[in-house]
């Protein structure tokens, strides 16, 4: 086993690694800018090394300074966390030129689920259901239209290396399409340096369901059950909870399977997600893989009993799957809110600063993953993410209830939260009878408006 991990990375996932490597008798080593000198990870870590000023690319995401601070260390591994260079295949690469092993998939692999049309392909070749699109890049706005045609409006523009609902729009007739296309390649160029576009048939209000499967270094491919994150704004999740609502115990298994067979052939290793898109007639189809561990990890951990980031250790250090997939329980059901800092009535503009009074709630069910303390400075340099409220309950009402109990006890003085959205969110009848879809803000919510009364 690893005697010491360095964490690249900062916040709530960083305290949670930490945790981990704790229970396991690892010892631990974080890194921080100039911004997180005082932060949480810095102080539960055995050891903590600055590696640069506030700006991600002079700190969290400077290869060099963080391969040098494992060396100086004496890591024997790296956990890159989600975000940052998590899914970055020449830092996975580096990290394996300098003999220390990246907690994730090979670089290979990264690289080849990272680019959304060679994932597509990959899946295509292996028979797994993909939305129908285009097979070769795109990069002209004029033969992206005549493939946009064969397709049939509306159809969903993507940057190849996009993510985090960047390089993406819709388009829906080709009166819209060529400025639609602009837009989006020109994010993926400022946001990727890729201007590689695919189109694909945009399916109207799915459900976003992602499977959480574990591969080992033996051939060993396991299905942890969905999540489903169909509650997001722009693109990028608010709420997950799992099992999903939307899915009977027939269509969960041919879909957790299909999910194994999709990590088989990429030929994943460690903790990954397989995202699907399900259609109202309840057809699937692959979307992307994630190659890291999720924000939304504690979800699947609740209904399992597993810990992903141990499993993910294990697996980086060589060792089989302790279980199978006949061994794989989904008992309850648990419910994750992100709290964020940033004002819902503001068009959700981030809103960091000092924490001048905190108190998050807890109980049995109820699980908090953060970093934040009374006093603490939320920097404006990072994620506005500051918590994750994850509940669990015996059946779905259960859950709901004991997360609208929790959100109305968190208190949060000094900055703006978007917790009086998320509890209008999880009190929504939409939401409540387990319908809502990835259209479901946009539908029900302005995006300007919540209630103040808990």
């Amino acid at each position: 086993m690893f005697q010491k991990i360095l964490i690249a990375n900062r916040g709530e996932i960083a305290v949670r690694i930490i945790r981990a490597c704790r229970e396991l008798g690892i010892r631990s080593v974080a890194v921080y800018s100039t911004a997180d000198q005082d932060a949480l990870h810095t102080m539960l870590a055995d050891e903590a090394i600055c590696i640069g000023k506030p700006a991600p690319a002079d700190s969290y995401l400077n290869m060099e300074r963080i391969l040098s601070a494992a060396i100086a260390s004496k890591a024997d591994a790296i956990h890159p966390g989600f975000g940052f260079l998590s899914e970055n295949a020449k830092f996975a690469q580096m990290c394996k030129q300098c003999n220390i092993v990246f907690i994730g998939p090979d670089a290979d692999v990264i690289s080849k689920m990272g680019n959304k049309q060679e994932a597509r392909n990959t899946m295509m070749a292996a028979k797994v259901p993909v939305v129908p699109g285009t097979q070769e890049p795109v990069y002209r706005a004029d033969y992206g239209l005549k493939l946009a045609q064969e397709i049939g409006f509306p159809v969903m523009i993507k940057a190849a290396s996009g993510g985090g609902g960047k390089g993406m729009r819709i388009s829906r007739s080709a009166a819209d399409f060529s400025e639609n296309f602009e837009i989006a390649q020109t994010e993926s160029v400022n946001g990727f340096g890729d201007n590689t576009m695919y189109i694909e048939k945009y399916i109207e209000n799915p459900r976003h369901i992602e499977f959480q499967i574990l591969a080992d270094q033996h051939g060993n491919v396991v299905s942890l059950g969905e999540r489903d994150c169909s509650v997001q704004r722009r693109h990028q999740k608010m709420v997950e909870e799992s099992p999903s609502p939307a899915l009977d115990s027939k269509l969960r298994k041919e879909m957790g399977a299909v999910a194994v067979r999709a990590a088989r052939a990429a030929n994943y290793q460690s903790a990954g997600t397989v995202e699907f898109l399900l259609d109202q007639d309840k057809n699937y189809y692959f979307m992307e893989m994630n190659t890291r561990i999720q924000v939304e990890h504690g979800v699947t951990e609740m209904v399992t009993g597993l810990d992903l980031i141990k499993e993910q250790i294990f697996i980086a250090d060589g060792q089989k799957l302790r279980f199978k997939q006949k061994d794989i329980q989904i008992s309850g059901h648990a419910i994750e809110c992100r709290l964020n800092a940033e004002d819902p009535q503001r068009n959700f503009m981030p809103c960091p600063g000092k924490i001048d009074f905190l108190y998050l709630p807890g109980g049995n069910g109820v699980r908090i993953d953060s970093a934040i303390f009374a006093g603490y400075t939320v920097p404006p340099n990072y994620d506005s993410m500051i918590a994750k409220i994850i509940v669990f309950g015996k059946d779905r009402e259960t859950a709901l209830n004991k997360m609208q109990s929790a959100l109305g006890e968190v208190n949060v003085e000094g900055i703006t939260t978007n917790l009086d959205y998320q509890y209008d969110i999880i009190t929504h009848p939409v939401f409540r009878a387990g319908e809502a879809t990835t259209g479901f803000l946009e539908e029900y919510f302005s995006g300007e408006q919540s209630s103040s009364d808990k």
